[in-house]
């Protein structure tokens, strides 16, 4: 899956799907599609808003999405989405979901579906 791909399908057909598998390549370059856009819209804030009025607004319009891609991942490497609640515990909880994230998906079908192609 490319860049343009995984934006569009956790923001459109996926936006708050919960169910099923996210591969590695959906969840990283979604993940870096949200990143460089909250970046963009930082400086676009500062430079002429001077709050953090559209980065707010674009946080809160990614949450779902973002939470349901990570609850996808999760279940691709063979575990339950409630693990994302990890992520709640200092440094240890994001150090452990980044390992996890970071690693292959259970190859052919498990408890949560066949992988995606």
């Amino acid at each position: 899956m490319d860049f343009t791909t995984a934006a569009k399908t956790v923001l459109t057909q996926k936006y708050a799907k919960f169910d099923g598998r996210a591969m590695r390549s959906e969840y990283w370059w979604y993940a870096l599609f949200v990143f460089v856009v909250a970046i963009v819209l930082a400086i676009v804030d500062n430079l002429i808003i001077g709050a953090s009025l559209l980065g707010g607004i674009w946080s809160l319009a990614t949450l779902i999405p973002s939470i349901a891609v990570g609850v996808r991942r999760l279940h691709d490497l063979d575990k339950s989405g409630w693990w994302l609640l990890l992520g709640l515990v200092p440094l240890i909880g994001f150090i452990v979901l980044l390992y996890w994230f970071c690693q292959p998906g259970t190859p052919g079908p498990n408890q949560y579906g066949a992988p995606e192609v």
